[in-house]
């Protein structure tokens, strides 16, 4: 059923995309700017870097119960970032803490052992915090950074209002500050959330309440980073330079692909974060293997912000094509290696 579901959504996205006019594939003049030294030798290693940071700063959420390798955080990470490009519903975010989690016959007396649902707590931790600080990224740079003046009423090859993709960006920070306020409160002061999520929810039904609850708490495990302030330093600067070299492996290839504005000059560091940012929302949604649509409609609704059609629909195209073209064969790459060091556990 969700893979049924999700040829379903893939192809909603794909008719969108193609009924507004936008390329998934861009025609061939569209890449006569793109400077192809600076976007294949200097975006791919970038990328390559950001991946290493988001991969290995896993350690910190979870030296409070096990010591991991950086090099096995890395390729179990990578195998499942794989899997989540390739299943549906990013349901490949289960594939990480399956791999990791200690098996039955590595079980010893004394050792300590880490078990799918602190595993998974831990990703649910990491999933929450990342997308709170990319959503605070996103709000100062929708405020910060110049937009086009007036806005175009519509995103180009899009049926929304360019507000409300703006809008997205605020909803986005608010999403994730309750689901952050929700877990901490259940991490530093479990006993009340419980009792308070038992009697408001248990007005409806004590079974769903007790559920919740149990769920809630489970899932505020993963935050035991803040009882261990090294770790937390740690994460929190690892998680900054994750997305920082992410941020410049983005504005290096739109200025290799010469995306610019209307008078000449070049896309900025800051519009840039805005891209990104975007991304960050829409591939958030539930969506179809690849995250293809899903993916483009996330750039192009931030290339529309800033420069103007010609530039959106010509470089951009080409930049939005090696974007995704790239980190897909990147996944794949690394994710292989990643599947391939960990065979003897799989």
């Amino acid at each position: 059923m969700k893979l049924v579901a999700s040829v379903v959504i893939t192809a909603g996205v794909l008719y969108v995309v193609h009924s507004g006019g936008l390329k998934l594939i861009p025609d061939r003049g569209d890449f006569g700017s793109v400077h192809w030294l600076v976007a294949l030798a200097v975006y791919p290693p970038l990328m390559l870097v950001s991946t290493w940071f988001r991969s290995v700063r896993w350690r910190f959420l979870l030296n409070q119960i096990v010591v991991v390798p950086r090099l096995r955080l890395f390729a179990v990470s990578c195998a499942g970032y794989l899997a989540i490009l390739l299943l549906p519903f990013r349901l490949g975010e289960l594939a990480r803490p399956y791999m990791l989690r200690t098996q039955p016959d590595e079980v010893r007396p004394g050792q300590p052992v880490l078990t799918m649902t602190a595993a998974t707590a831990s990703v649910v931790a990491e999933r929450v915090i990342d997308g709170l600080f990319l959503s605070i990224v996103l709000a100062i740079a929708l405020v910060v950074v110049p937009t086009l003046d007036p806005l175009p009423d519509k995103v180009v090859g899009l049926p929304i209002t360019v507000e409300h993709v703006r809008m997205l960006g605020f909803a986005m920070l608010g999403l994730f500050s309750i689901a952050f306020t929700v877990i901490a409160v259940f991490y530093f002061a479990r006993s009340w959330a419980q009792r308070t999520t038992e009697r408001v929810i248990g007005i409806v039904s004590p079974k769903l309440a007790a559920k919740l609850a149990a769920f809630a708490g489970n899932l505020a495990d993963g935050l035991h980073v803040f009882s261990r302030g090294r770790d937390f330093v740690g994460f929190v600067v690892e998680t900054a330079l994750y997305w920082l070299f992410n941020a410049v492996a983005t504005w290096v290839l739109a200025l290799a692909c010469g995306v610019m504005h209307g008078n000449g000059s070049a896309i900025t560091f800051g519009e840039a974060l805005t891209l990104m940012g975007m991304l960050g929302c829409t591939v958030l949604i539930p969506g179809p293997p690849g995250l293809l649509g899903v993916f483009q409609a996330g750039i192009y609704a931030g290339m529309t912000m800033y420069f103007p059609t010609a530039i959106v629909t010509g470089p951009g195209s080409a930049f939005v094509f090696l974007m995704y073209s790239l980190q897909v064969l990147l996944a794949v790459l690394v994710g292989v290696w990643g599947f391939w060091h960990e065979r003897r556990r799989l």
